[in-house]
Order: C-alpha cells, then structure tokens, then sequence
C-alpha cells in the first residue's frame, strides 16, 4: 500500500495487542443496521481489510448465522482482529488470515463467499489495485452472493463537502495514484465483473454504500 497521510487510517493503541479506530466505532452501527437488511442470513461471510477487528467482531455478534472470516494485510491489525476475536469467543467468528487483496489471483484459493464486505478500502489505493481488489471479490463471491462495498466516493466526478475535498486533496498529495474513486466507475466495474449492482444508498458523512449481487451461471 502506498504511504498515507496521517489522518488516511487513524488508529490507536489499546490494551494489549488492541488497536481502536474511530472511523470504526463510528460506522460499526450504520453498518450492522446495513448488514442486518443485506446480508444473506446464513453461509460465509469474508470481509476484506478488517482493520482493527471492532467491526467484524460487532457483525459476528449481530448476524450469529453467517460464518466470519477476518482479513488484513497489516500484520499490527491481524493482532488486534485476534485479539478482539478471543476476547468476544464468538463460534462464528474465524481466525484472521493474511490476505493481499490488491494481488491478482487471490480468489482461487478462496471458498466461495455468500457475502464479501469491504469498508474504506479503495480512496487508499490506486484505481488499478481497486479494480482487482473487486474484480477478485466478485470472483471469490458465490452464486446469489451480496458484496457490500462501504466509503467515500466522487458523485459523477464531483466531491460533496470541503472535508471530501480536502481529504482527498491529501491522499493524492502523498501519492497520486490514489484518492476517491467515482461512483461511475465503481457501477461499471462491478458490472464487468459480472456482479449485478442492485443499490446504491446515500451514507451518513457523505459516504455511500453499494449493494451488488453475482447471479447463477
């Protein structure tokens, strides 16, 4: 991943191997009254970019049917997901794995996934490394799969508030390759992947969240 700005993936350190994000606990409600609408009732649910582990542990607790499956590329916030997940001793939640998402191919060596959640992921890395981030999530998502993809996005090119502007204005000053991704170019990505994208819903602090759907064959 590129290097960031400070204010790109705020977190602090917590007991132990702990880490805690504001955005997460922020966003942990909004996203678990999404999931409990969306999500399939049962079967695997992988999430990508679990980051400190306090939303997943939140979901698994919420949606106790589906399976949890943790991953980060971090190996500071695979600790934390760890140490979150034996604190709570929930059955469904699952041991954190190590995953690049930003790598070609990491879908074949993935089970078929009943629900792919990613939350503020893809303004963090390059549009190149976003389209295979979802390219490999639609292939790792199984037949009448529900990928549900959470963060800030331009709205047909433009940003809504100064603060959008001005974090986007950041990440692209560290590096240029990354930064919001459009609205537009996230439907017509998931569509070339063969997802079916059923809804896109309007978020609170400007985000936005996008419901998309993988037929059967």
């Amino acid at each position: 991943m590129s290097a960031l700005p400070v204010n790109a993936s705020v977190a602090h350190a917590g007991q132990g191997a702990r880490l805690s994000a504001p955005s997460a606990l922020r966003n942990a409600p909004v996203l678990s009254n999404l999931l409990r609408e969306v999500a399939p009732p049962s079967g695997r649910a992988l999430e990508i970019a679990s980051g400190t582990g306090e939303q997943i542990t939140r979901f698994a607790n919420i949606l106790p049917l589906l399976d949890w499956h943790p991953t980060e590329i971090d190996r500071t916030r695979l600790a934390s997901i760890d140490a979150y997940r034996s604190e709570a001793a929930l059955p469904n939640l699952r041991p954190t794995r190590r995953l690049d998402a930003c790598a070609p191919g990491w879908s074949r060596d993935e089970p078929p996934s009943d629900l792919i959640l990613l939350v503020n992921l893809l303004h963090l890395v390059s549009e190149n490394a976003a389209r295979t981030v979802l390219t490999e999530a639609a292939r790792a998502l199984a037949s009448d799969g529900v990928f549900v993809i959470y963060g800030p996005f331009r709205r047909s090119g433009k940003l809504s508030s100064e603060g959008d502007m001005q974090f986007d204005a950041d990440l692209r000053a560290a590096d240029p390759q990354i930064g919001y991704k459009d609205d537009q170019w996230m439907r017509h990505t998931l569509t070339d992947a063969g997802l079916t994208v059923k809804d896109v819903r309007d978020m609170p602090s400007n985000n936005l969240a996008f419901i998309a759907e993988k037929g059967k064959p």
